[in-house]
């Protein structure tokens, strides 16, 4: 434990980013307060960690971790050429929460992994992503993106940790336009229910390592951030 156990510490990823700072503009290290208004919420102490070449540490130092949502992954990290809608993508973001990501399963360590993260981890297990629902016939016009957000339902599998924290029905956000195709060694637990785009990843026989393509922390699922804390109280 990296600490007593009462309020365990949370590692969660962030974006290096051009952003206003004070007088100047200049790279930032920057991260939507909605993740660490969550984990204080839910009673974690939350500790930024940002992009850098040899984050895995920094694990043996932290209870618990959120890969964060964030820009496109780079294409080439599950195998594919950039299509023409592919975003701006940071191969050094992408290592670094890949490293993370490796530690943490290596170590059982309670992680959930948001939007973008959950893309990750369905890639580090082998699958791969749409990088443009849009392009896709069955998921053209699955939610909003580029700043706008929608909200859809999604279908929990039975039995799944999904579902017996949050039920079998639930309605979540849409603030992305590329989508889990393969989730690979993963466990698929939740499809949106328009369109079955893969929502909800599991991997069961750790302590809690869990994925989910919506915001949680922007919808008041406050269940998941909880039950990352419990966990992460070991």
């Amino acid at each position: 434990m990296a600490n007593d156990g009462t309020r365990p510490i949370i590692g969660v990823t962030c974006c290096v980013r051009e952003a206003s700072f004070a007088n100047w503009s200049m790279n930032s290290a920057i991260l939507p307060s909605t993740y660490t208004t969550a984990i204080t919420r839910a009673g974690g102490t939350p500790v930024i960690i940002p992009p850098s070449e040899n984050p895995g540490p920094l694990l043996d130092s932290i209870d618990g971790l959120v890969i964060a949502g964030g820009p496109d992954l780079d294409p080439a990290t599950h195998g594919q050429n950039p299509d023409p809608n592919t975003g701006e993508f940071y191969p050094e973001q992408d290592a670094s929460e890949i490293n993370l990501l490796e530690g943490a399963l290596e170590r059982d360590k309670p992680m959930l992994c948001v939007c973008r993260g959950m893309q990750l981890l369905a890639v580090l297990h082998g699958g791969r992503l749409h990088q443009h629902l849009d392009s896709i016939s069955e998921h053209e016009g699955h939610g909003g993106y580029d700043g706008v957000v929608t909200e859809h339902g999604v279908i929990a599998k039975e039995g799944s940790r999904i579902a017996t924290l949050m039920g079998m029905q639930i309605t979540v956000n849409s603030t992305h336009h590329q989508g889990v195709a393969d989730a690979g060694s993963l466990t698929v637990t939740a499809l949106a229910e328009h369109d079955g785009l893969i929502e909800g990843v599991e991997r069961n026989a750790l302590r809690f390592c869990l994925g989910v393509q919506w915001h949680p922390e922007r919808i008041g699922h406050d269940i998941l951030y909880s039950e990352l804390v419990q966990a992460a109280r070991g």
